[in-house]
């Protein structure tokens, strides 16, 4: 199903309906369809091409640019306003955009509209006039296999790659997600992930907006400031990254009563410390559930809920997606053995935005357990691991798995021990060619506020856990790690000297 006409639906049956509360105003149902309206003429005005650029902060105007984009039959790109300014431009070159909806306070942020590039039109949402009856034309009926949007990976290598999704791989997401962890239009989310980025795209923004549901945004993380507001709004729904979950810890007025309305605080982007999950159930009572997904996926495809979780799984798969675990020569493992994370659904993308071979190498072909007929299935690069309950364990990455003296050793079992340290508050561990082993572990700290960097007594921590070759061969300080603009730490910025 398209995901304008669910959409369209409810904002029609309750047009007084408050369906978004941010930084400057609240809209209701009906006025966020009106101003979307407005859009979708500026858009026809502007341009005839088939993509339109969208960088605006995490708001309320987010979602009227793409339902405007939609209504004028075109396809929004969500663009990263936290690119380097060579990185901005090679998208918007190669999403063949010549048309931008943005703001004044958007191009404020990223130094001014000579940072676009030449050609590409310009439309600030403060110069369109919203005022007087919306120009209401009978809105396009989009089929499943029509693209939706065009989303650009983060590039953690190489170039930023465009991942096509449709409006059937977005819709059933959503539903599927809605499904899976019983979510009612009577429920409030609280949105403070960047809307560009696949989770705050279809898991914060379209999600509410298919059920009727109302979302609280923040263009900006600030701690106190999300204390601040769980505690006015009192928010139902919290989807976070662990590193924003560590630094609300910070918030010493937080309690107990501040997170008593979150009924779902989920984690996701990267593995959740056991100190931040365990500081959450001590302090505030609060159980934190951690959730997978990839861009590719549109994106969620497992979640734990209240009612299906373990600790240091990320839960069962969403309805209508299916988890493979298989060896190097494609073959399903059973339970309990570790292989690369196939994923099957209707959520997968379409593929990559003219990169024909690139999506080869990932889109494939596989035989489920117990069916004899191959399906369309993704190749995630994660290694996991099933168990016999069904729920994913992710245990690494194929690309960042080091191989010591023969031996396969991925990052993440190191990191989890250095996290545990009382001095370390993040690590990465990436690493180093080494003539006798082949290579070595190489980690990057930070260190805890207030705390002195003692080199021995991390190393000593990390002989009590792990084998010996495992050990990191040098541990560096950092101020801070690199992340992507959700806070997930990008081991290949890391370049072990």
């Amino acid at each position: 199903m398209s995901l304008l006409r669910p959409i369209l639906y409810q904002a029609l049956s309750h047009p007084r309906r408050v369906a978004v509360i941010d930084d400057r105003r609240s809209y209701s149902y009906g006025k966020l369809l009106a101003g979307a309206w407005f859009v979708a003429r500026e858009i026809k005005r502007a341009t005839d091409a088939r993509h339109v650029g969208v960088m605006l902060p995490t708001s309320g105007a987010f979602p009227i640019a793409v339902l405007g984009a939609w209504l004028a039959g075109r396809v929004p790109v969500p663009l990263n306003y936290l690119l380097a300014e060579d990185e901005l431009e090679y998208v918007i070159g190669d999403s063949d955009i010549d048309t931008l909806i943005t703001s004044s306070q958007m191009l404020e942020f990223i130094g001014g509209a000579e940072k676009i590039p030449d050609g590409v039109r310009v439309v600030e949402l403060e110069k369109v006039k919203f005022t007087g009856l919306p120009p209401l034309r009978w809105p396009p009926n989009p089929k499943d296999d029509e693209l939706a949007v065009l989303l650009y990976t983060s590039g953690t290598s190489g170039r930023p790659k465009g991942v096509m999704l449709t409006h059937g791989n977005l819709h059933s997401n959503a539903v599927a997600a809605v499904e899976h962890a019983n979510i009612t239009s009577a429920e409030t989310f609280l949105g403070v992930l960047p809307q560009f980025h696949s989770f705050g795209l279809t898991v914060l923004t379209l999600m509410p907006l298919l059920i009727g549901a109302k979302v609280v945004y923040t263009a900006r993380f600030v701690p106190r400031k999300i204390i601040s507001l769980i505690e006015e709004h009192r928010p139902d729904i919290f989807i976070a990254v662990p590193s924003m979950y560590g630094a609300l810890l910070s918030v010493k007025k937080a309690g107990p009563e501040s997170f008593k309305s979150i009924r779902l605080a989920v984690s996701g982007a990267e593995p959740l410390p056991d100190a931040t999950y365990e500081a959450y159930q001590e302090r505030f009572n609060l159980k934190l559930l951690e959730g997978y997904g990839l861009t590719e996926t549109s994106p969620a495809t497992n979640w734990s809920t209240l009612d299906r979780h373990k600790r240091h799984a990320v839960g069962p798969a969403l309805p209508g997606v299916g988890n493979i675990i298989v060896d190097a020569e494609n073959t399903p493992l059973p339970p309990g053995e570790e292989g690369e994370i196939i994923l099957t659904g209707p959520n997968l993308m379409k593929g990559y935005y003219k990169l024909d071979e690139q999506t080869e190498q990932v889109i494939t072909q596989i035989t489920p357990p117990g069916q004899n007929k191959p399906i369309r299935a993704f190749r995630t690069g994660d290694i996991g691991k099933l168990d016999e309950d069904g729920f994913l364990y992710i245990t690494g990455r194929k690309k960042e798995m080091l191989i010591i003296g023969g031996e396969n050793v991925f990052p993440r079992e190191i990191e989890e021990v250095l996290n545990n340290h009382p001095s370390v508050k993040a690590s990465a561990v990436v690493g180093k060619q080494d003539g006798m082993r082949g290579e070595v572990p190489i980690a990057f700290v930070e260190i805890e506020d207030d705390v002195e960097f003692d080199e021995s007594s991390i190393r000593n921590h990390c002989r009590e856990s792990l084998a010996q070759f495992k050990v990191p061969k040098e541990i560096h300080v950092l101020d801070e790690l690199p992340r992507n603009p959700t806070g997930k730490i990008m081991r290949r910025a890391l370049k072990a000297e």
